[in-house]
This record gives C-alpha cells, sequence and structure tokens, in this order.
C-alpha cells in the first residue's frame, strides 16, 4: 500500500467527476438543440447527475466498511466508463438522462471511498488533507472549463469534449490498479455497526448536517448561474468561474496554514462571512468590480465542504464511512434543489420588471439592451438573496466556535 499514489489517485478520479459538472454545463444548448429538448429537460438531465451522487453516497457510505473501499472504487470507475459512452452515444432524452445518472452515481461513488480513504490514510491530518483531495473539485472544473472553451474554439463539438474524460479515467484506473486497501478507520478501532449509527443520530452531528446544506447551497447555487447571469452583466460569466474556481483549487492546496492558525471552527466562521459579503457584493455591483466581489466569494465558499467533512470526521469519529457519505450526501441533494430554486428566483425578478404589456419572449426582439439589463438586475437580485444562507451559517458557527474545543487531538499533529 502506497499512502501517497492513493491520495494521488483519488485526486485524479475527483477531477473527472469535476469535469463532467463543467462540461454538461457547456453542452446545455447544444443537447437542446440536438435532441429537441425544452431548458427544463436539459434541467433535469443535469439534476440526475445530483441525485445519482447522492444515491451513491448514502448507499455506498454504509457498504464501504462491508465490501471494501477497492468495491467501490471499482464501481465508480465502471460508472463513469458507462457514463461517458453512454452520453456520447445517446440517442433521446432518456439514454441521455441515464447516462447522467450513471454517471451522477460514479461521481458519488468517488467521495464515498476516497473520503474514509483518505481519512484512513492520514487519521492526524484529516481537515487538511481532505482540503487537499477536494481542492480537485474546483481545479477539474478549470480543466473542463478550459477544454470546453478551447475545443469550441476549435471547433470540436461536445463529444469530442466527453471523451477527453477517458485520459484521466485511464489514469486513475492504472494508479489504483493493484493496491492494497487499508481498512476504514471506524474498523480499525473496533467500533460497532450499531455505534456508528447511533453516532449519526446525535445532536450535533445533525447540526452539522444541517449546516452541509446550507453550505453546500451557498457554493452550489451561485456557481451554477454565474456564467449566465454575469454575462448580462458586462463581465464574461465563464471567466468569472473559472477565477472562482481556480481561487478554490488555490486556497484549498494550502488548506493546512488556516487550519493549524484558525483551527477548523474558525474557518467555518470566516467562510460563511466571506461568502455573506462577497455574494452582498455581487448583487450591488456590475463590470470588472464583479470580479471583486467573486473574490471575496471565493475565499468564502473554498473551504466548505472539506473542512466541514474534515470537522465531522475529526469530532464524530466513530460515525466513519456513514458520517462522511451522509454529509456529502446532504450536500448533493441541496444541490439538486437550490440550483433550480434559484433559477425561479431569476425568472421571478425578470418578470417582475418586464414593462406592461411586455413578455420574455416580446422583450429581446423590442428592445435587446433593456432586456440585457432587466436580465443582468434580475440575476444579480437573485445571487444576492443566496446570501441569506451564509449568513444564518455564521450564526451557528459564532455560537460553535465560541463552544467547541477549537482543535480535536487528532487536529494538533
Amino acid at each position: 500500500m502506497k499512502p501517497s499514489r492513493l491520495f494521488v489517485a483519488s485526486c485524479v478520479a475527483l477531477i473527472v467527476t469535476a469535469m463532467s459538472f463543467a462540461l454538461r454545463g457547456a453542452a446545455v444548448s447544444a443537447w437542446a438543440a440536438q435532441f429537441a429538448l425544452t431548458n427544463e429537460q436539459v434541467g433535469w438531465v443535469n439534476s440526475a447527475a445530483f441525485w445519482g451522487f447522492t444515491l451513491a453516497m448514502m448507499f455506498g457510505g454504509p457498504l464501504c466498511d462491508a465490501l471494501g473501499m477497492r468495491f467501490i472504487i471499482g464501481v465508480a470507475f465502471v460508472g463513469h466508463l458507462v457514463g461517458i459512452l453512454l452520453t456520447i452515444f445517446a440517442w433521446n432524452y432518456w439514454s441521455l438522462f441515464i447516462g447522467t445518472l450513471i454517471f451522477g452515481i460514479a461521481n458519488g461513488s468517488v467521495e464515498a471511498a476516497c473520503n474514509p480513504l483518505i481519512t484512513s490514510l492520514f487519521p492526524n491530518d484529516k481537515t487538511t488533507k481532505l482540503n487537499g483531495f477536494h481542492s480537485w473539485f474546483p481545479g477539474g472544473l478549470v480543466i473542463g472549463g478550459l477544454v470546453a472553451f478551447i475545443f469550441a474554439k476549435i471547433g470540436f463539438g461536445w463529444k469530442v469534449q466527453f471523451a477527453t474524460m477517458l485520459l484521466p479515467l485511464g489514469a486513475y484506473g492504472v494508479m489504483f490498479l493493484g493496491q492494497s486497501f487499508p481498512r476504514t478507520e471506524r474498523v480499525e478501532q473496533g467500533v460497532s455497526t450499531g455505534a456508528m449509527f447511533a453516532a449519526c443520530v446525535r445532536p450535533l452531528f445533525l447540526v452539522m448536517v444541517f449546516c452541509m446544506l446550507l453550505t453546500a447551497a451557498t457554493e452550489f447555487g451561485p456557481e451554477n448561474w454565474i456564467p449566465t447571469i454575469l454575462s448580462n452583466a458586462g463581465v464574461s460569466g465563464v471567466l468569472v468561474l473559472v477565477w472562482i474556481t481556480g481561487l478554490q483549487w488555490f486556497g484549498r492546496q494550502f488548506a493546512g496554514v488556516f487550519v493549524h492558525r484558525l483551527s477548523p471552527p474558525g474557518m467555518l466562521l470566516l467562510s460563511a462571512i466571506l461568502s455573506t459579503l462577497g455574494l452582498y457584493a455581487m448583487s450591488h455591483t456590475t463590470g470588472t468590480m464583479l470580479f471583486a466581489a467573486a473574490t471575496v466569494f471565493a475565499f468564502g465558499v473554498c473551504f466548505f465542504w472539506p473542512t466541514m467533512l474534515g470537522t465531522v470526521s475529526e469530532r464524530f469519529p466513530k460515525t466513519g464511512a456513514l458520517g462522511l457519505a451522509i454529509m456529502g450526501g446532504a450536500g448533493m441533494l441541496s444541490g439538486s434543489f437550490i440550483v433550480p430554486l434559484v433559477g425561479k428566483v431569476f425568472d421571478d425578478g425578470i418578470a417582475a420588471r418586464l414593462p406592461a404589456g411586455e413578455t420574455v419572449a416580446s422583450m429581446p426582439l423590442k428592445d435587446a439592451a433593456q432586456w440585457t439589463l432587466i436580465q443582468a438586475n434580475a440575476g444579480l437580485e437573485a445571487l444576492g438573496k443566496v446570501a441569506v444562507l451564509p449568513a444564518a451559517l455564521a450564526v451557528v458557527f459564532l455560537i460553535l466556535y465560541f463552544t467547541l474545543p477549537k482543535h480535536t487531538n487528532a487536529a494538533k499533529h
């Protein structure tokens, strides 16, 4: 068993997961045209990735102890391969939907196996290593976004873009091949299955699950809509998203510095405050200043996901792989609801700004400049309304900051 090889392989597997999110986002218009789909149908296709992810986390987490991390990784590899090929060769709505669902199950399997794998490999540095691992989600988004942008400029369509994921897929398959895997930390410590389930219903753990719903919504909701909304506000929305995800990668790579200086509770409190300020600032500015607001937002959401997982693993070790799966599943489930909810707020804002007698269909033809302004203002307002989520989190994390010990014994080493 080579811990460094297993860690790198896990990161490459997460790159495949993240690339799929970026490439699906770039393929939306092409899918709608090629398969004669409505925007709602395309939305359901993309939501299948969230549902598949959640299913895999909820079922893969408890099975990780029984079947082993190697088996769950195998499910991820096969699912990624089938999902890529079925999507590339899709012939209608349902084949595209099923391909995306399978890919989502594979994505969830990566998290279900790799999160407990990393906590087992590095029991004395969980939060730092989980931040390093999860830095490759924004890293993969940047890679996928650049692939979509460059390949589109060259003239390669979405099918060729999806095929590029076969390269990192093959890489992580080879790196995991032949490696022995450790037992999960919960099994290694002799914690019974009953004790694991009991730990997962402790009040403080349930509070963390609730917080995970809000932290994930704060991250996924705006990031899924920023390319569309900000493009109407005077900047390239895609470039802003690449900037945000690039900063997330950078921040998570150096998370260890913040973990030991601020402590995980302190990091979560600071993240909530910065996320609130960033979203509020984005809703009240336009043009190049949006990059400044996006920078504050990026450093806000940067540490949310991995630090939440690290905090649970450090403070509730008896929850084991199931606890990590519940947290990850809650996060993705939250994402599946917040994305269409922000879209609804966006639509309502547009409707409220339309001149009397005008409709969404007629306005772009009558006054394109005013239509762009309406979309920009409604979209930025929608982003601003999401700020209520991290604002609520800031209150919860402030209470936890003053009531919980700043470091667990594991985090001190």
